[in-house]
């Protein structure tokens, strides 16, 4: 597979209750620390989003946008509002999918409609793709990025407004296909990604990446590399370091453990096999490479718990 799937595989990506969010008339709700990732898009009417600590964002219909710093936000109609605990008002609600706020004060005024939902990660993988990413990532919805999540968005408006059967298995996988098309509209974009989410942008380093997580049991070397991408050894271990953030070797390194890693994880196989299957001729040159990416033995790994998570599941 190519890097972003193998990658997306790895973490384990669910989504977590998505719901459909209409509100009329002057709102504003503050919802507080949610783990890994919310995304949402507007599909009618406006509103600010405001993260702790950042700058409010104007929102319209057809934007979408990606949460994932973790802060307390909140969404309203106006910034001068008081904002109400967004969490009481969906627990509250009678249908928490497809949640109603507030009265209109005129009959023409236009509702703004949120849907939006939660992506979970394997806590213990998580960071490979939170810290190449910003707290908070809003794509326009009059870009050339945009117009990829117009079917899915139409799709989860009907199946949030109408809850057709099936309704659920269809939301969750439209909420993670939603989450895909924006990290690929993300990509697109012309800002700075740092780490190997945005050297995937860049010809050569996204080759030699996509190289390394297709043969990543091959005995590369920096020159053999190199030379697959059409570069000098010298300039292609400056660029990949300067766009991933680790030499080649020690990013190989750490993709193999990680996904050793998670094989341990999932089943009940040897140390050993697991070793084999990811290239190492030892267990215990193996064991000495596992231990210096991950701080512990692979048994030890296997049976450890999760972290827990940071913060209960949030709704909005």
């Amino acid at each position: 597979m190519d890097p972003l799937s193998d990658v997306l595989t790895l973490l384990n990506v669910r989504s977590a209750l998505s719901s459909r969010f209409e509100a009329a008339g002057r709102w504003a709700l503050r919802f507080r620390s949610y783990r890994h990732i919310k995304i949402g898009a507007i599909t009618s009417g406006a509103c600010w989003l405001t993260i702790d600590g950042m700058p409010a964002l104007r929102l319209a219909a057809g934007d979408c946008y990606l949460l994932t710093g973790g802060r307390p936000y909140e969404v309203a109609s106006d910034l001068d509002i008081e904002a109400e605990d967004g969490h009481a008002v969906y627990l509250d609600a009678p249908n928490i999918r497809n949640v109603r706020y507030g009265t209109t004060a005129r009959d023409d005024a236009e509702p703004t409609v949120i849907i939006g939902g939660s992506i979970t990660l394997d806590d213990m993988t998580a960071t490979l793709l939170l810290d190449c990413l910003p707290p908070a990532v809003r794509i326009p919805a009059d870009s050339e990025q945009a117009r990829t999540l117009r079917p899915v968005l139409g799709m989860l408006t009907h199946e949030t407004a109408a809850e057709p059967l099936g309704a659920t298995v269809m939301i969750e996988h439209l909420t993670q296909i939603m989450f895909v098309q924006a990290l690929r509209a993300h990509l697109a974009g012309e800002e700075r990604i740092p780490g190997w989410l945005g050297a995937l942008n860049d010809p050569r380093i996204g080759s030699a990446l996509t190289l390394m997580h297709q043969q990543a049991t091959r005995r590369w070397t920096v020159a053999g590399l190199a030379a697959e991408v059409d570069m000098s050894r010298s300039s292609f271990a400056l660029r990949f370091k300067t766009l991933v953030g680790l030499p080649p070797l020690d990013y190989l390194l750490h993709w193999r453990i990680r996904s050793a890693a998670e094989a341990l994880r999932a089943g009940d196989r040897t140390v050993a096999s697991v070793a084999t299957e990811w290239g190492y001729a030892s267990e215990s040159a193996f064991s000495n490479a596992f231990k210096r990416v991950t701080g512990q033995p692979p048994a030890r790994y296997r049976t450890a718990k999760p972290p827990p998570p940071a913060a209960p599941p949030v709704y909005e």
